[in-house]
């Protein structure tokens, strides 16, 4: 009988709670999906029947015309932004409430991640942005080019070797997986200095700790989930997002790199000397205009143009050269991915695209530089689409720092909603990215929206795939140039096309929170004559 009422006394209390957070929205006249007791509005990504996407596009749907509406992320009421005048007011005039992301990893169990610069916060943020700006402008990516060409070399002739032995002159391939290895050996000579062929020698260990680091399976699903939602109790059972053998493979390749560069005094042009140039105070920006890579190259603000002076500890360095990998690995071979399956699926795009390669390969006389690849319009217009159709983020966040007014979310409102102190909105990228009231007949592929005559049509905030204000992705120029580099080998060299695997119509899988083809992204490659 004692057992009997002290469980009917917690299924009340419980009842109880789980009532007063769910009602949060519904207090403010916000709207929102019904959640579920305990997951929210996170049960169908939880168990993987819908991917996030989708999850994103279902809430962003459910007020029109609001401002904002609510998700419940289990427990937790986050906002999510639709105006696009209130995402300017927070990701630029207001940033100082909206400075820092979630805490992703803990900085004491994941030490080797948890000093880089997405997970750092407030001051220390500014002061590592200011530090590392000056590592990622065009005068310091034009000088990674070469190596960037030189891995597209190695990739072209195992393509080609491929190819010929099928004996069809042509092969089916998962892009997906031709994209990541081109990625992996770009991080390592560009990051690292080793020279690497990820597609001659497929197991290598560098490629193998790299899939294994941004492996995002189930479990890695709830790790992520564990670590960003209960803090505390993913802390006292110690769960960290990379295992101990992954942490300790890159930090002593990062310290065992740089020990081994000053003994011996070599210098070469790539991400580990520019930290080490960071450690002792010798990294500034350069006078000049820094050229953009292209449309969707994002300014560096005022907070990273600051000269700061700063005490380098061992794991600061691992953490920079860890998120930079990670960055590269994924997100930028997720773009290479889709760019192809646009490719094969619109010929007449990759036959104009070709052309303009084909013309000004001949006028360069076969010369690769970062000029020459910034001069190909349409090959900007191309990349510039395929981040707006599928960008490798699908949602942005941050913390709110700050208690900050958002006003009423619609006419009707009567009370307006502050986001507290500790509170986190997102931005939903990949759902503005297809509205059709910014974006005409989004799901067409369509680069001429991006053509000198119709660009200035895109309404100011409603395409951010490297993200908005201050808090923007620092590595979108060496992301727009690997990306460009590797179209302009591929295509110049090899024809994409569909194969029999190739998904038709596309649709996303859902066990993983990156953005692929469910089946594969598969597309045929035959030579060119």
């Amino acid at each position: 009988m004692i057992l009997l009422v002290m469980l009917s006394t917690l299924a009340v209390g419980l009842t109880l709670y789980l009532r007063h957070v769910y009602s949060r929205f519904r207090r403010y006249g916000v709207k929102s999906l019904t959640p579920i007791p305990i997951l929210g509005n996170m049960a169908r990504i939880t168990f993987r029947k819908e991917h996030v996407s989708n999850n994103t596009d279902r809430i962003y749907d459910v007020g029109p015309g609001d401002r904002f509406v609510g998700k419940y992320e289990f427990l937790d009421p986050v906002v999510m932004i639709k105006d696009i005048d209130l995402i300017k007011s927070i990701t630029v005039k207001d940033f100082e409430h909206f400075v820092d992301h979630r805490k992703f990893v803990d900085e004491e169990l994941d030490t080797c991640f948890g000093r880089n610069l997405f997970s750092l916060k407030g001051e220390e943020w500014k002061m590592m942005r200011s530090i590392l700006s000056p590592a990622f402008t065009s005068f310091k990516i034009r000088s990674m080019v070469p190596f960037m060409v030189e891995v597209g070399d190695k990739m072209i002739n195992s393509l080609k070797m491929k190819i010929e032995n099928s004996g069809k002159n042509i092969i089916d391939i998962d892009c997906k997986e031709l994209s990541s290895r081109y990625a992996n050996d770009v991080i390592a000579t560009c990051a690292f200095g080793l020279n690497i062929d990820s597609h001659a020698e497929e197991n290598n260990t560098f490629y193998k700790k790299g899939k294994e680091a941004v492996a995002f399976n189930f479990k890695q699903l709830l790790k992520f989930f564990a670590v960003t939602f209960w803090p505390k109790v993913s802390k006292l059972l110690r769960i960290t997002l990379f295992s101990e053998e992954i942490r300790f493979f890159f930090r002593d390749l990062v310290l065992g790199t740089i020990r081994d560069r000053e003994e011996n005094n070599i210098v070469r042009p790539d991400m580990i000397h520019l930290l080490m140039e960071a450690k002792k105070g010798n990294l500034k920006h350069e006078s000049g205009k820094d050229t953009d890579a292209g449309f969707a190259t994002v300014e560096e603000s005022a907070v990273g143009k600051n000269n700061i002076s700063y005490v380098w500890k061992d794991n600061d360095l691992v953490a920079q050269v860890l998120l930079f990998f990670i960055g590269g690995f994924d997100t930028v071979s997720t773009a290479m991915t889709f760019a192809m399956h646009e490719l094969a699926a619109n010929p007449e795009v990759q036959e104009r695209l070709y052309q303009e390669i084909r013309e000004y390969h001949h006028k360069n006389k076969g010369k690769i530089d970062y000029n020459s690849i910034n001069e190909l319009k349409y090959l900007d217009m191309v990349v510039s689409e395929v981040l707006r159709l599928w960008p490798p983020a699908i949602t942005l966040e941050r913390l709110c720092v700050k208690d900050y007014n958002l006003g009423k979310c619609n006419e009707k409102a009567s009370k307006d909603y502050v986001v507290r102190k500790g509170e986190s909105i997102i931005l939903p990228l990949w759902s503005i990215h297809r509205n059709p009231t910014y974006h005409p007949r989004p799901l067409l592929f369509d680069p001429e929206r991006f053509s000198e005559e119709r660009r200035h049509l895109i309404k100011p905030f409603t395409y951010f795939p490297f993200g908005l204000g201050p808090r923007n992705c620092i590595g979108s120029r060496f992301a727009l140039c690997e990306l460009k580099v590797m179209l302009y080998q591929l295509l110049l060299h090899v024809q994409v096309f569909p194969c029999e695997k190739t998904c038709k119509p596309a649709q996303l899988a859902t066990d993983s929170f990156s953005i692929r083809m469910k089946g594969g992204n598969w597309v045929g490659l035959k030579l060119r004559q």
